[in-house]
């Protein structure tokens, strides 16, 4: 478990354009880095959290919102179930290394374009992480391809 520090969370939330309206949710609470910073004039907050007995993969509530530190040992599945939760937004913090080509295309063929991207160093954790933002509807900022170049 690698808790997000407080700060770093909130370089993240403020990446978000948001609504009084909108619904937000942590799938991965914790400690509430990120929960616990949501901004105060929001319709509502929801969370999940293992240790706690909810389950990210059995949340199924209508949300506007996803901000958290997924796992990145099963970032597939998280990415696959925050597609299929269908926000507006999605803003995840992981390793450089994690953003892959084959994963941009996942969420570019689900509708999600990445339009923000924050490179920052964790202090003890792995090499360098990223903040990526993705929002429905929206174009990448970015060009990649799969071909393998020779």
């Amino acid at each position: 478990v690698f808790i997000t520090p407080t700060n770093l969370s909130a370089v993240a939330i403020k990446m978000i354009n948001y609504t009084s309206d909108d619904i937000w949710y942590d799938p991965f609470c914790n400690s509430g880095s990120y929960y616990n910073q949501f901004p105060n004039d929001i319709k509502c907050k929801l969370y999940s959290e293992i240790l706690e007995g909810k389950d990210f993969f059995e949340f199924n509530e209508k949300i506007d919102i996803i901000s958290s530190n997924p796992p990145y040992s099963i970032l597939d599945a998280v990415f696959k179930k925050s597609i299929e939760l269908n926000p507006r937004v999605i803003n995840y913090l992981i390793g450089i290394n994690n953003l892959t080509a084959k994963r941009l295309e996942l969420f570019n063929n689900a509708g999600y374009g990445l339009t923000k991207i924050h490179i920052c160093k964790v202090f003890k954790w792995f090499g360098m992480s990223i903040i990526i933002q993705l929002e429905k509807g929206k174009d990448n900022i970015i060009t990649y391809d799969r071909i393998v170049w020779r």
